[in-house]
């Protein structure tokens, strides 16, 4: 099994641009094993060259402190670097499935960004946009810099979704949970059942609508 490295850098997109490609996108999804609110992507072009300081500060967004997270979020956009969001809701992800979902999220996220990249690097799974190259890397947030700022963007947005979403269903929890499976958020949707940001389509809300 491949270690996994302390931090990640810049090895994948180093690669990519000695290829002649210059402009590399990073896209990471947040929210794929939720119960309710929308699945996230988030997409980060930086170029080669960038070396703000808070780049090291870059990790994995599951492995930062919410308060990091935003603070990176407040970094990326302050510095003036490319980044956009594809946000998917339950009732899509419903019809379509939830890979699908997830897809179509980060699609969004790459043509909303303004400018059309010449590559996209991407967390795990493997997406088809016309005309662009892309790689898939397994635990891309935990090795690429481009990925992993992604996936901060992605976070720190679905978070701030879910915090909304809160207090219009307050019973739920979703500003603690953000959505997924804790005790309570399983024990509130089985006595009260689903609310309509909930994904109909997910086991446990659908036993939940279906009853004991």
């Amino acid at each position: 099994m491949r270690k996994i490295q302390n931090r990640p850098d810049f090895t994948h997109e180093s690669e990519i641009w000695s290829q002649g490609f210059n402009s590399v996108v990073g896209v990471d999804e947040v929210g794929r094993g939720s119960l309710s609110g929308p699945v996230v992507a988030g997409a980060v072009i930086i170029p080669r060259g960038f070396s703000d300081s808070w780049l090291r500060s870059v990790r994995d967004s599951k492995q930062l402190s919410a308060n990091r997270r935003e603070s990176i979020f407040s970094e990326i956009k302050d510095s003036g670097l490319l980044w956009s969001t594809g946000i998917v809701g339950n009732s899509r992800i419903d019809e379509i499935g939830i890979l699908n979902a997830t897809i179509e999220a980060m699609v969004i996220a790459i043509t909303d960004l303004g400018t059309s990249p010449d590559f996209i690097l991407i967390d795990a799974v493997e997406i088809d946009v016309p005309y662009l190259p892309s790689k898939s890397i397994i635990r891309g947030d935990q090795i690429s810099v481009s990925i992993a700022a992604g996936s901060i963007v992605a976070k720190v947005t679905r978070d701030s979704l879910m915090i909304e979403y809160d207090q219009i269903y307050p019973e739920y929890g979703f500003a603690n949970n953000k959505g997924y499976p804790t005790e309570f958020h399983r024990k509130q949707l089985a006595e009260l059942g689903p609310c309509p940001i909930h994904r109909l389509s997910f086991a446990p809300v659908h036993d939940a609508v279906r009853g004991p």
